[in-house]
């Protein structure tokens, strides 16, 4: 708009017409929020004017629209005008009319909060600054004045308290007299105003106001009053400078524990205010504070009780015998609005709450003392405090659930046997309060019961008809709403999925009613949680298929059926009940389709039209495998062709879930209905799936190859199946074969095929073996195979050969060893894929049939190819598993007399002694025979100067301990004493081989014995402490109860390990340059990456604040292998112990600001390059999971750094794509745990 236009609207402004100036005031708004405003000099001038002038206009929704004009105008004109503005208004607020002090108030906060740029924030605030300390300090001015002044100074200092250092001293003076105000509410401002200055303060200011605040308190003489704005003013420091008040605590927790215990009685805001203070020392000061925790703890515990005005004591005993009306009478018959006692309760909950947290090592002390009394408060009178005692118990249970997460831990003073043995209680104190008419208290008791059944499952089984006259109250109840329909129905959902069917069976007539009802409330997420607690139910009444029936269920198959029927015909509701109602009624017709045949036909169909819509189709599809599943033999006639023909169809479409789970149904069906199925339909079929046959997805792949073994398996109904999978589907998975990515359940799957494949008809054994072998040759454009592309050829031949029969095999075993012998080919893929086809079958099937097979494989080892050599090694090994009777003795006894040939040997002797410690049945074979031998010989190669052999005897003497502990076990550890440290490492070694994931008889002979292998961690070679730090990270990965209890040493110990030192670092001379290099990167490499693995398994021993501070930080400076697991470790840390973090976030920032703005030489190679944004990554996803943590922002260094990321091109994209990639996982995390 043209300037003309514009001084037309600014002269309509000026008018008398209330109206004409409210839309003119719009008008100019408008115009000022577009982009294409520009205005000279004179113009601004002219605009600012009157923008000015309109706050004072008489109508307020005149004066309002102003201030949003204020918003654009801050950015549209120069930094003149805008200082020119803020001194003007600072000077209306100062000496102004009083009634349009409010909207001048709001004026200057809007402009502050839309200033962006640095410069123009100094120009304003040197402005600002000097006016706003004379409005707080003058004499003459009012309270309202400057708690204005005051107000609009908190905002100042919170958005550029760091640009204001030379006016920090003046400004603390300034504010710390107001705290002697005698005025409130000016105590109260000048408090919030301090803590926004406080995070810019240098350490020096912050240790002066800390002390000028402590010496206050500690004065006899103060008045009450200043004592409580004192006490909130050390609070509020701490949660703004967090670990950097740490240095302060000890003068402050002795003294707010001295007023908050020595207060009188009616002080209760003194009490209050110091808990408040502690909670924060404890969330912000996690380091320091550590040594106060325990009277901290006993403090909230004795105020979380705190009522003076109130006595219960008859609510122990009175239970329910008077009647649930009289106990809801007495629990609400003292009413006083006065008593304030409340608010010391409240305080000392969360600062109980603050202190389970953040002190995961204090768990076993919370149980012993903190959960008795939280489960007595549960009777609290307050509904507010309530609340706080609920969610502090919540968080009890979850830091339980992070502590023991995966660990099964079952000691005798473990927090899940503690807790399990409070469950009776716990039960107990929550069914009064499912009694109360309080919607709130009951919703909080919900879910109490939710998290306690996450963490402790099947901890309800005795107590459930107890709880199941709650969740009907609160699902029939008129006065219930919806959140506390959605928390019983989500308990009850979970509670019966975690404990055994027959528990509930007492109780379904009384559940099943008031859960169908919820199935037809009218608010959906209602609905679809009672459509998840249907599922649940279904299972429950009919969880085996026995004749007759362990429980008569037939009384409520028709109406769950019904119910579920409605949902599913109505179309127009929400899709999560769309979803819900498909899923449910799949569990329905899968359980009770023998009592439903005459429903069947009209309720099929439906399935099938959900399976036709784009939302819903992969519900159905689920819902189908479900019913195809079941062993009732559904009868789907009616409806097979028109499923088969949809999934088909299904396979070509993009969705990746919709096509696994397309062929996961099509299988089961295949399974169930194999027999009703044409031949066209499977030949439809198996057309689709070559294109679903490749390495890019190796789930997809196995689930195909699956389906392709399903249909072959009956030959007799589809005799030309067989032909069109070889003609199909086999040319696609010889290509997979030869893949270096294939492994796991797609492997099993391809050997499977091959298996059915050659026992289908028209199929020719040799044709498939020569296909297999010829594979196996080099291609002109890839060159050879990958060694486990060759495996996997290796295997599968072995499989075809065993499914052919004892003929093909013996055959194809004479035509291997032909090839073996033929001196011709010993440089060949085909020699080498030879040794490997043999070990596969000589590991499945005695070749002792085969003259003289071990010499001819033995020849390989004068190869003079080190891949030839090692399938040697693996190939006399796996014959050698065959037939240990005929093929061990010639094994040791060439390690004896072949010196030249014994790493090899060792290869074949670990490959005999791995697979016996897996099968369980040919460990008495090698017991009673070998195992002297084999022990007496590995020993006497323990010290070998190669490390190849020491790994190999390390591995293989683990193995057989884990047959024969009490022998092997002593002898171990014997040898850690030895004077040869390749002796000790190679001891430690062999240990850590006997950490198994499942359960095993040398658990209990190494738990004794363990510390003499871990302590090797303090060894003065750094070979055994590598080997001793490795060891306990599997340990604590496989069983981290025999290490728990030694934690206390070994930290300090493993703490050490992540320092460099400096007597590990050597220079290399290499003539014309010099090469660095550090022998103990690895071993700190090795021990951030075992506390990663103990941070998982072993929290509750760790203190993280320790930790973090050197050794973490330390390790965020190293070198770019031990930055990467640190930063994982970071991220982890954020997770689980964020107030710990939190205290020393401003510590963290440095290391991580350093790494993510490091730019590779000019000159660097790819790889280099590759690697540093590679590292950038890494430290962006520690950064995203450092914003995650509530509080965060206190940290000025942490928000600088933040605002770098975000302005910086380079960075701001790649910090978007991490944070997305982050949300993702915690989404379907979060998705995995409902």
């Amino acid at each position: 708009m043209s300037t003309l236009a514009i001084n037309g609207i600014l002269e309509k402004i000026t008018g008398k017409d209330k109206d004409y100036r409210y839309m003119a005031t719009s008008d100019l708004l408008n115009e000022l929020s577009k982009d294409t405003f520009k205005a000279d000099n004179e113009l601004e001038g002219k605009v600012t004017y009157v923008v000015l002038q309109q706050l004072d206009d008489v109508a307020g929704d005149v004066s309002g629209l102003a201030v949003k004009c204020l918003v654009p105008l801050v950015k549209k004109v120069s930094e003149d005008r805008v200082v020119e503005m803020t001194s003007t208004l600072c000077n209306r607020l100062l000496n102004g009319k009083e009634q349009r002090r409010d909207i001048v108030n709001i004026a200057l906060k809007t402009i502050i909060s839309e200033i962006t740029s640095p410069i123009v924030a100094q120009r304003v605030v040197a402005t600002l600054c000097p006016l706003f300390i004379q409005g707080i300090t003058s004499v003459d001015t009012t309270t309202e004045i400057k708690c204005d002044c005051l107000d609009i100074l908190c905002d100042v200092l919170h958005r550029f308290g760091n640009l204001m250092t030379a006016n920090h001293q003046i400004l603390l003076n300034s504010l710390l007299s107001q705290l002697n105000s005698t005025q409130a509410s000016i105590r109260k401002k000048s408090v919030a105003c301090l803590a926004s200055l406080a995070s810019s303060l240098s350490d020096d200011l912050l240790g002066k106001a800390t002390v000028q605040v402590v010496q206050l308190l500690q004065r006899k003489s103060t008045k009450p009053d200043m004592i409580r704005t004192n006490i909130q003013m050390i609070g509020a420091f701490s949660r703004a400078v967090g670990y950097r008040f740490g240095p302060h605590l000890n003068e402050t927790v002795p003294l707010l524990i001295s007023y908050c215990r020595n207060a009188s009685e009616a002080d209760e805001e003194l009490r209050e205010y110091s808990l408040q203070a502690l909670e924060s020392f404890v969330l912000r000061c996690a380091r320091d504070v550590a040594v106060y925790c325990d009277v901290i703890l006993e403090l909230a515990l004795d105020y979380i009780s705190y009522d003076p005005n109130y006595t219960d004591n008859m609510e122990e005993d009175t239970e329910d015998s008077n009647g649930e009306e009289e106990d809801e009478e007495s629990a609400n018959e003292y009413s006083d609005d006065e008593d304030i006692s409340w608010k010391v309760r409240r305080a000392a909950a969360r600062c109980l709450s603050a202190v389970i947290t953040s002190r995961p090592e204090m768990l076993l002390k919370l149980y012993e003392e903190a959960c008795p009394r939280l489960i007595e408060r549960f009777k609290e009178r307050e509904e507010n405090v309530k609340m706080d005692v609920f969610n502090a118990f919540i968080e009890l249970l979850r830091q339980t659930g992070n502590v023991t997460k995966g660990s099964g831990d079952a000691r005798h003073s473990s927090p899940l046997l503690m807790l399990k043995q409070e469950v009776p209680k716990i039960v107990k104190s929550l069914n009064r309060q499912l009694k109360e008419k309080s919607v709130k208290t009951k919703v909080g008791a919900f879910s109490v019961l939710k998290e306690l059944v996450v963490v402790l499952p099947d901890c309800l089984a005795d107590h459930i008809g107890s709880l199941v006259p709650g969740i009907e109250k609160a699902l029939n109840d008129n006065s219930s709403n919806s959140n506390l329909k959605i928390e019983a129905l989500v308990f009850t959902r979970l509670v019966m999925a975690s404990h055994s069917s027959f528990v509930f069976h007492p109780y379904i007539k009384a559940l099943s009613g008031p859960v169908l009802s919820a199935a037809s409330d009218r608010y959906y997420k209602v609905t679809a949680e009672a459509l998840r607690v249907c599922g649940e139910l279904v299972k429950s009444i009919r969880p085996q298929f026995s004749t007759p029936p362990v429980f008569d269920f037939q009384p409520y198959v028709h109406p769950i059926y019904s119910t579920i029927l409605m949902r599913l015909a109505n179309q127009d509701q929400d899709q999560e009940v769309k979803e819900c109602a498909i899923s449910c009624m799949g569990l329905v017709i899968s359980t009770f389709g023998d009592n439903l045949q005459v429903e069947l036909p009209a309720c099929l169909p439906l399935l099938v039209d959900r399976m036709g819509n784009e939302i819903t189709r992969l519900t159905a599809v689920k819902a189908f495998a479900v019913i195809a599943g079941s062993p009732l033999r559904i009868d789907l006639t009616c409806v097979l062709e028109h499923v088969f023909a949809e999934l088909t169809t299904f396979l070509r479409k993009a969705n990746r879930a919709l096509r696994q789970a397309s062929l996961g149904t099509l299988n089961c069906l295949v399974v169930a209905y194999g027999d009703k199925i044409r031949s066209s339909t499977f030949e439809a079929i198996i057309t689709e799936l070559p294109t679903l046959i490749s390495d890019a997805d190796l789930h997809m792949t196995a689930l195909a190859l699956e389906l392709c073994c399903t249909m072959m398996y009956d030959q007799k109904r589809h005799r030309n199946v067989g032909t069109v999978v070889r003609n199909r589907v086999l040319p696609q998975a010889l290509v997979l074969v030869r893949s270096s990515l294939l492994q796991g359940q797609a492997l099993q799957a391809l050997q499977s095929f091959f298996a059915a494949l050659v026992k289908s008809a028209n199929t020719s054994f040799d044709a498939l073996l020569d296909s297999l072998l010829s594979s196996a040759k080099p291609s002109p454009q890839s060159g050879g195979l990958a060694k486990q592309a060759l495996y996997s050829i290796a295997q599968c031949v072995a499989v075809l050969c065993l499914a052919a029969g004892d003929a093909k095999c013996a055959s194809t075993v004479q035509m291997l060893t032909n090839i073996l012998k033929d001196n011709s080919s010993a440089n060949s893929a085909r020699h080498h894929l030879a040794l490997l086809c043999l070990g596969e079958i000589g590991r499945r099937r005695d070749l002792s049939q085969h003259a003289n097979i071990e010499g001819i494989v033995i020849e390989s080892f004068q190869s003079p190819f080190e891949e030839i050599k090692s399938a040697a090694s693996y190939a006399l090994g796996n014959i050698a598993v065959g037939n240990l009777s005929k093929y061990l003795p010639f094994i040791l006894n060439q390690i004896d007399n072949q010196q030249k040939k014994q790493y090899l040997l060792l290869h074949s002797l670990k490959e005999v002694i791995a697979r016996q410690a897996v099968d369980k049945s040919g460990q008495v074979d090698l017991q009673d025979a070998y195992v002297e031998k084999i022990l007496n010989l590995l020993f006497n190669h323990c010290e070998s100067d190669e490390e190849g052999v020491r790994n190999v005897v390390a591995e293989c003497l683990g193995k057989i301990a884990l047959i024969e502990p009490e022998k092997l076990v002593p002898e171990l550890r014997e040898r850690t004493l030895s004077p040869s440290a390749f002796t000790r490492a190679t001891m430690v070694i062999a240990v850590k081989y006997t950490f198994v994931e499942r359960p095993e008889k040398i658990d209990q002979v190494i738990q004794p014995v363990i510390a003499s292998f871990l302590m090797l961690i303090r060894d003065d070679d750094r070979h055994v402490r590598r080997a001793a730090v490795s060891a306990l990270s599997t340990a604590a990965h496989n069983k981290p109860n025999l290490i728990k209890g030694l934690l206390p040493e070994l930290l300090p110990l493993l703490y050490d390990q992540t320092v460099v030192k400096q007597e590990l670092i050597r220079t290399v001379d290499l003539g014309p340059f010099k090469h660095t290099v550090d022998d103990g990167l690895e071993l700190r490499k090795a021990a951030f990456e075992c506390m990663d693995t103990l941070l998982d398994s072993c929290l509750d021993q760790i203190d993280p604040s320790s930790f973090i501070i050197p050794y973490l930080q330390s390790g965020l400076n190293d070198h770019y292998d031990v930055k990467m697991p640190c930063h994982l470790i970071l991220s982890k840390l954020a997770d689980k112990c964020p107030s710990a973090v939190l205290a020393v976030l401003d510590s963290l920032v440095e290391p991580l600001e350093k790494t993510i703005n490091h730019r590779p030489k000019q000159d660097a190679v790819k790889q280099e390059v590759d690697r540093n944004e590679d590292m950038i990554r890494s430290t962006l996803r520690a950064i995203v999971s450092l914003n995650r943590i509530s509080g965060g922002e206190c940290s000025a260094r942490f928000k600088m750094l933040m605002d770098s990321i975000k302005k910086s091109s380079h960075l701001a994209d790649k910090y978007s794509a991490v944070r997305h990639e982050s949300d993702t996982v915690v989404t379907s995390d979060a998705m995995d745990i409902s």
